[in-house]
């Protein structure tokens, strides 16, 4: 399975593919400008395990690229690229399907610290599986800031991580859960055992 970047600023593209590309040397970086070319890459390099999407190609308008690339692939990650900070529209990627939000006014090093949570697979240490439970021990710890109620920055700031990583963390919890909000996160969590209360 490849990593598919769909993106027409040229620049842009090529700095974010290298970013993939250092992360992950072994993995093959398809990079597009249209939405409309994504179906003729996949039959010529295989099923996406990612797909990044722009929000304003040409050839899509907004979310509804999104909702095209989810309906067709529905298995594969989704991360949204945004012009803009996340506050108001990261939601409405959400609702439509992504799986992730990345705003392309993040710093160079938080934005590679957040696809590195992303991209990589979950190590020691920090990611270590605990025993009887399916979730890490970071994800333990954000739902237990979620239970308290804390923002992405408060969590940032008790993890000594950026925001950006928060997001991410966020995302992959919400994915093994089955969950798109974190309401739904801690309802399921408490349902399954995996927290008190």
């Amino acid at each position: 399975m490849s990593v598919y970047l769909i993106e027409d600023h040229p620049l842009y593209r090529e700095a974010f593919a290298n970013l993939l590309r250092r992360l992950k040397p072994g993995e093959e970086v398809i990079e597009l400008d249209r939405i409309g070319d994504l179906p003729q890459a996949v039959k010529s390099h295989g099923q996406p395990a990612t797909v990044f999407l722009d929000l304003t190609l040409s050839d899509t308008l907004g979310h509804s690229g999104i909702r095209e690339v989810k309906r067709a692939y529905p298995e594969s990650q989704l991360v949204a690229i945004a012009d803009q900070a996340g506050d108001e529209n990261e939601p409405l990627c959400m609702e439509a399907g992504a799986d992730g939000y990345l705003s392309k006014q993040t710093p160079t090093p938080a934005l590679f610290s957040a696809l590195r949570s992303l991209m990589l697979p979950e190590t020691e240490g920090d990611e270590a599986e605990l025993s009887n439970s399916k979730l890490s021990k970071r994800q333990s710890q954000l739902l237990v800031a979620l239970e308290q109620g804390l923002s992405n920055r408060d969590i940032a700031d008790r993890l000594g991580i950026s925001e950006h990583t928060v997001k991410v963390h966020l995302w992959r919890l919400f994915r093994r859960l089955g969950v798109k909000s974190r309401t739904q996160a801690i309802h399921t969590a408490r349902l399954n055992g995996l927290i008190k209360g």
